[in-house]
């Protein structure tokens, strides 16, 4: 047993899809979560400033003695793998463990991926699933105006504003015929309901933040790291009082911790 925390961090809300998915897995982790929402979105930054970015999240949430650390972010593990898998404390993206779900999709018909513009340039989800799927089209779509909606609170199926731009950003996926679309950020999630109703029920939806948090969850287990009391705290750069108004109403929790505001971190 080892009761010291897990470390999540994403530029501002989507990582608490992984939050969410974590703790369904693994009740009793105690989980701190910092939000970078003073620099979101992390989608159009640079690929130099996001290797920069993501070594000084990596060491905030090791200053706090967690065990482990998930960068619940594809735009930093699309572009930043090699500082992720060489950091000192047990961390991962969530690149890996999506693919590798994708990749067992039944058929033989094209496959979607929609993710940050940095992600898609990187051509990161690209390669890995057309590795896995040499015989299947993959359609990868950058989705830039979904991030700052979400950060905005429009998560709500039935928001006009959000349904709008889903069906402008996905129409080519539908007119393509994808079979399975690949979450590759993790604010996606958050609207996935959105996302499956314009598509329809025959589309499978793959979400990055959930196979992560499997991921993390079989890691910890095999590693007998398991323990704690189940509490969360919550770290952001940002307005505490915005991220705790939409952060409460997706986790679906009145008693919502206060969230600690960070400096913002020069890079």
């Amino acid at each position: 047993m080892d009761k010291r925390p897990v470390g999540i961090f994403d530029s501002g809300l989507g990582g608490l899809t992984a939050v969410k998915a974590l703790r369904k897995l693994l009740p009793d982790e105690d989980i701190i979560y910092f939000a970078d929402s003073a620099r979101v979105p992390y989608g159009a930054k640079s690929p130099a400033l996001l290797r920069r970015i993501a070594k000084q999240d990596l060491d905030l949430l090791s200053s706090f003695g967690v065990k482990a650390i998930l960068a619940a972010c594809g735009t930093v593990s699309s572009n930043t793998a090699d500082i992720i898998e060489a950091y000192p404390v047990p961390a991962m993206g969530v690149i890996n463990s999506v693919v590798n779900l994708m990749a067992k999709t039944p058929g033989s018909g094209p496959l979607g991926v929609i993710a940050t513009e940095a992600s898609i340039k990187s051509g990161v989800y690209q390669r890995e699933l057309g590795s896995l799927c040499p015989r299947r089209e993959i359609i990868a779509l950058p989705c830039p105006a979904f991030v700052p909606l979400i950060e905005s609170g429009h998560i709500g199926p039935d928001d006009a504003e959000l349904r709008n731009a889903v069906r402008a950003a996905l129409q080519p996926m539908k007119d393509g015929g994808i079979q399975a679309l690949l979450l590759g950020c993790t604010h996606f999630g958050i609207i996935s309901e959105a996302i499956g109703q314009y598509l329809g029920e025959d589309v499978s939806l793959v979400s990055a933040a959930d196979s992560a948090a499997a991921e993390l969850a079989s890691f910890l287990k095999e590693n007998s790291l398991t323990g704690g009391g189940g509490r969360l705290r919550f770290l952001t750069s940002g307005s505490p009082e915005e991220f705790s108004a939409v952060a409460a109403k997706f986790l679906c929790t009145a008693e919502f911790p206060v969230p600690e505001q960070v400096p913002v971190m020069e890079v």
